[in-house]
């Protein structure tokens, strides 16, 4: 029986760093099996048990998602008795917030969201008032489910990797039977740059940017950095609205995050503030986002970030 399982709702080829993320830190509560949807090939595999996964369970249907995710909530539900695990761990996104809702419903479980550490007692760590504060919190039912912040720790393999145990879970008949099923998708094409809520490094702009995100795209791609806005800027049709950080878009917790030409309103600050680094770059000595700045530059960005640019180029050859 294991003690800790991750759900990976995996649809593309590799595994995302913060899959990886939610090993790692499953490990730490003790045997650890996986819920995996998506195509579970060899290399993928070997990376879950190097990861410490002693058991990869699938679903016994393969369109899981092409539905909403009633379904993923009834496969969990389903891993979760095939497994006998205590704890659930899922990704902090907008679905599995849904997931892990949906799922403590079914199992009378507790639910802790926004976590970004875990104990091996089961207690949580979590982000709350837009990151202003750390709280702990432990469920009082037997069966936990945590949604975990991404870049909260460190990815790392397991010391006694083996391959893992395969095994396939039944899908309840009346987890698809009223299902919302998805019609159609529209592929948005790759910038190569990494997603915004996983990345280490983020560069935002906002209204200060005056529609030219070229400077900041050009940093972003020096540092392998995501790219994020504010609402303001999204708004304004300068950017595409996944790109807005904030408390009605994406939350970040990266290494290090660029704010440029962002005032940092208190809407902004709720979804990048838990960043380890922050630098600001605004003209206005006044801004709120300086308050929260690790590092601060009173400058115009369109000449702080070429330079910046340029001597990042320089340095790496």
């Amino acid at each position: 029986m294991a003690n800790a399982l991750v759900f990976i709702d995996n649809p593309g080829a590799a595994l995302k760093k913060s899959s990886l993320e939610l090993l790692t830190i499953a490990r730490s509560l003790g045997e650890t099996a996986v819920a995996f949807t998506g195509e579970l090939n060899d290399d993928v595999a070997a990376t879950l048990g190097a990861y410490g996964a002693t058991t990869v369970y699938q679903p016994s249907v393969d369109d899981l998602d092409n539905y909403l995710v009633g379904p993923k909530a009834a496969y969990l539900a389903a891993a979760v008795a095939a497994s006998g695990a205590t704890a659930v761990l899922v990704d902090n996104s907008p679905e599995g917030k849904e997931i892990a809702g949906r799922l403590g419903i079914k199992l009378n479980a507790g639910v802790i969201t926004d976590v970004v550490g875990v104990e091996a007692d089961g207690t949580a760590h979590k982000s709350v008032l837009a990151g202003s504060y750390n709280t702990t919190a432990k469920a009082t039912t037997p069966v936990t489910v945590l949604s975990v912040k991404a870049n909260n720790v460190e990815p790392a393999p397991s010391g006694d990797a083996t391959a893992p145990a395969t095994a396939k879970v039944e899908v309840p008949a009346d987890g698809l039977a009223n299902s919302a099923r998805i019609a159609s998708r529209t592929e948005k094409p790759a910038s190569g740059r990494p997603d915004l809520s996983e990345a280490r490094i983020v560069v935002a702009g906002g209204r200060g940017v005056d529609g030219d995100f070229g400077p900041l795209e050009e940093l972003a791609d020096a540092l392998g950095a995501a790219v994020g806005a504010s609402r303001a800027a999204t708004d304004a049709g300068w950017i595409g609205h996944d790109a807005q950080v904030g408390q009605t878009g994406v939350t970040v917790s990266p290494q290090l995050y660029i704010s440029a030409g962002i005032s940092g309103a208190i809407q902004q600050k709720a979804g990048m503030q838990t960043s380890k680094v922050i630098v600001a770059i605004n003209k206005d000595a006044e801004s709120p986002v300086f308050e929260i700045a690790d590092y601060g530059i009173i400058g115009d960005l369109f000449k702080v970030l070429p330079q910046a640019t340029a001597e990042i180029k320089k340095r790496k050859g």
